[in-house]
């Protein structure tokens, strides 16, 4: 077991260009008291030459994983394998830490540490110092992921800080012959069930949005992976809190269903007559991304 507390795990397939950033401010915490795990998920733009040079250099803690591309989900499930201190967050390969994000999470951590806690809840900011998003709720010491965006009508991107104990308590994510991306929150989503996280009214992340990203292509990823995606809605079907939701997952569930083929979409589906009411409406779904599909170049994802 590492003597220190935070894995900083960054998964990255061809984003040398960006990871400086990253490795910058890491240089720049106020707190020591972490690794840098980059999970290399398959590069070719010369990632393990960069980050050999930064090792060498022995400025920060950094640890370095290679396998064979298989995307992000896949990634992760590498990374849970290797993680071996008590936190871990997840940060994108183009996105960077405030120099006081480590500080900040030992120290509420250490304060707040309990068993009913799965880790930490914290805000993402722009490079320009802007929250995205609403802050947390002040009122309270401890939401879920599920609570704040669908009872407390929550706003912008959130970091999530875990326990790794926690998340090995989990199934890994499925990997699907030919595709390669399932959601990341249909994890959170079953931790939810059993966990609350510790709100920390801080940025913990600046965070950049680039055009080759995950959040810019999201119509490719829904035709490129059917099956992710009909796993990913079977997972959100069970967890959202409201009806309206609900419906507005099955008519995507469908969606994919339709783009796999898969004839078997209504048995197995945890709500079928919502499903079936949803058909019409995830016929259409199909039909619109088939044409956003075709209308947009091909792109090559970066993460």
């Amino acid at each position: 077991m590492s003597t220190k507390t935070l894995t900083v795990f960054t998964p990255t397939f061809n984003r040398a260009q960006t990871l400086y950033q990253g490795y910058e401010a890491l240089q720049r915490q106020t707190c020591r008291d972490f690794v840098w795990l980059i999970l290399d998920d398959g590069s070719s733009d010369g990632t393990r030459e960069l980050v050999s040079q930064w090792i060498a250099e022995k400025k920060i803690d950094i640890r370095y994983h290679y396998q064979d591309n298989q995307g992000l989900h896949a990634a992760h499930n590498t990374a849970y394998g290797l993680i071996d201190t008590e936190l871990f967050m997840y940060i994108d390969s183009d996105d960077y830490l405030p120099d006081d994000a480590v500080e900040n999470i030992v120290s509420c951590w250490r304060m707040h540490q309990k068993e009913e806690y799965a880790g930490i809840i914290g805000l993402c900011q722009t490079s320009e110092g802007l929250l995205i998003g609403k802050r947390l709720p002040e009122n309270q010491t401890s939401t879920t992921f599920t609570e704040y965006f669908y009872k407390k009508r929550g706003e912008g991107d959130k970091i999530l800080v875990y326990r790794t104990e926690v998340i090995r308590k989990y199934p890994p994510y499925p990997v699907f012959e030919g595709e390669k991306y399932v959601g990341l929150a249909s994890l959170t989503r079953l931790i939810d069930r059993d966990y609350r996280m510790v709100i920390l009214n801080k940025p913990l992340s600046n965070k950049k949005y680039c055009l080759d990203g995950i959040s810019r292509n999201r119509y490719h990823l829904f035709w490129n992976n059917p099956k992710g995606y009909i796993y990913y809605r079977i997972n959100e079907m069970q967890t959202v809190p409201t009806l309206k939701r609900r419906f507005m997952v099955c008519i995507h569930y469908v969606s994919s269903c339709i783009r796999a083929k898969d004839t078997n979409w209504l048995v197995q589906s945890p709500y079928k007559l919502l499903t079936l009411l949803a058909a019409p409406w995830g016929l259409m779904l199909h039909g619109y991304l088939w044409y956003k599909v075709k209308s947009e170049q091909k792109f090559i994802l970066k993460y």
